[in-house]
């Protein structure tokens, strides 16, 4: 008796963890990746709710290719995205934040100051590759103050649960102001 909120086809590439927001005003907004039927490169996707309709966008940067099947942990050239969400201008305004292999393996970011008009710009949020890093935000400080403070460590995830021969890594929080 549930609704759908996206119907995405088996085979898609679709990861098993997407990351959600609730606006002040209790719009969900939810970011993950897939890829499209017909395609064969996985994107990374925002659903949210307006006027009871649920809309998809497909931030569509991506130009390369990758599957997650096979046995065991896979080494994904991509993140799992992180999304937050606050007003700019009256508008509902969306960052998705990532690590992309052929971006060079940086920490980013995408930015719509108005999702609606589906117009996302990419900013680089370190010059260093971040290896196989999964974005992790302050909630409390992001809510509170509407900073980012982004854990970063390089890390290494090879196929199959295999074991990265690498050293330790030094650890930082990365302040990121949106406006």
């Amino acid at each position: 008796t549930a609704e759908y909120v996206c119907r995405i086809p088996q085979n898609s590439e679709l990861i098993n963890q997407t990351s959600m927001y609730a606006t002040e005003d209790g719009i969900p907004f939810i970011a993950s990746y897939w890829k499209e039927k017909g395609d064969s490169i996985p994107q990374y996707h925002v659903i949210y709710k307006t006027n009871d309709q649920w809309q998809v966008q497909n931030l569509g940067f991506r130009k390369t290719a990758f599957s997650l099947s096979g046995a065991g942990t896979k080494r994904i050239p991509i993140s799992r995205p992180q999304i937050v969400c606050w007003k700019e201008q009256g508008n509902d305004a969306v960052a998705v934040i990532f690590r992309d292999e052929e971006l060079g393996g940086k920490a980013m970011i995408a930015i719509a100051n108005n999702v609606a008009a589906n117009t996302w710009n990419l900013k680089e949020l370190t010059d260093f590759s971040v290896g196989s890093w999964e974005p992790t935000y302050d909630t409390e400080l992001w809510t509170r103050r509407r900073q980012l403070n982004l854990f970063v460590q390089f890390t290494e995830q090879k196929d199959g649960e295999g074991k990265a021969a690498i050293q330790a890594q030094p650890v930082q929080v990365l302040s990121f102001k949106i406006k």
